[in-house]
């Protein structure tokens, strides 16, 4: 897979970024501009990938600046995929998976996902920095199941260079591991999201380096249209244990909008003690960087969380406004 972070690109939009450093500040400025005339200042988005992510066919770098910018962020953490886990795939998947990919499908039948190229990403995170000096660039990395794999993750980020550290849960250890949305059938969606949640609660107790969980409610994503609407309530022990394990560890909650994330747990969130919180959309495209982010703005300032002083500041419960709007109303 082409990496490429390069000063020009083909068919490049004039006056859109990565024709040229000169025009690529003009297409931030002007942005910039309009995006100040609108008064639409949105959170920050925490979770975005490029095509540094392994799985980020469509991703892009330049292309998810110049949507933060348009859209009028404050900043962008591109937190890309490092995955230690092998996957237990069954010969069909194996059979899908992209001919770039094929060759990593060792034969125990597991898949064992590229790694992040570390040092490329970070450069051209930092020509990202030149092109777009009015947007905040964070640098960052997504473990997967971080608590499995101590060395592995201590060895990345004893590189440095990481701004945001995330932490996540993508599969469970049975038969495998296997990714969570190939156990639907196994387990069931009632038991599937219960063993899921006992996972989170071993990753926030755990003493992985990452400073936010994401994407707590990962499996809704792939729920069976047969299993009827996901009820969080349902699952408020597991949530809530998860949570507090969370809130004791000091680290922060994700509200991710890749699905709406009930509001209950935003607030289960706030009464058990959390302290801080950030949005991510996850975005594998520069398309939907900081989707909903309005309407989730909105839900974490209902259940008391509030903007920093800086646009750009990590949200925190309790914590006033100042000086800006948080949300934009459709």
């Amino acid at each position: 897979m082409s990496h490429r972070c390069s000063p020009s690109r083909p068919n490049a939009r004039p006056g859109g970024p990565g024709t040229d450093l000169a025009a690529g500040l003009r297409y931030d400025r002007a942005r910039s501009r309009r995006a100040e005339r609108a008064h639409a200042v949105l959170p920050p988005d925490g979770h975005v990938h490029t095509q540094w992510s392994w799985d980020a066919i469509a991703g892009s770098m330049e292309r998810s600046c110049a949507r933060a910018v348009e859209l009028g962020l404050p900043s962008i953490a591109f937190t890309e995929h490092a995955d230690f886990t092998r996957w237990a795939v069954t010969p069909e998947v194996a059979a899908q998976i992209r001919p770039v990919r094929a060759g990593r499908v060792g034969p125990d039948g597991r898949f064992s996902p590229p790694p992040l190229e570390a040092e490329a990403y970070l450069a051209c995170a930092a020509r990202c920095r030149d092109l777009f000096p009015g947007l905040r660039i964070l640098t960052g990395t997504e473990l997967g199941e971080p608590h499995w794999h101590s060395a592995e993750v201590r060895d990345l980020l004893s590189r440095g260079g990481f701004d945001r550290v995330l932490g996540s849960v993508h599969s469970l250890a049975l038969n495998g591991p296997r990714l969570v949305d190939h156990l639907f059938d196994r387990l069931g969606p009632d038991g599937l999201m219960r063993a899921y949640l006992d996972e989170v609660l071993r990753l926030a107790d755990s003493s992985a380096p990452f400073a936010v969980l994401a994407h707590i409610d990962y499996p809704v994503r792939y729920w069976p249209e047969g299993a009827g609407r996901f009820d969080a309530a349902a699952y408020e022990d597991e949530y809530r244990a998860a949570l507090g394990a969370l809130a004791r560890s000091g680290r922060a909650l994700e509200v991710n909008t890749v699905v709406p994330l009930p509001a209950v747990i935003v607030r289960w969130w706030y009464e058990a003690g959390g302290e801080e919180l950030t949005f991510g959309s996850d975005a594998h495209r520069p398309g939907v960087v900081a989707r909903e982010f309005a309407r989730a703005a909105a839900m974490a300032e209902a259940a008391g969380f509030r903007p920093g002083r800086y646009p750009h500041d990590i949200w925190r419960r309790g914590q006033a406004r100042v000086g800006f709007s948080a949300v934009t109303r459709d």
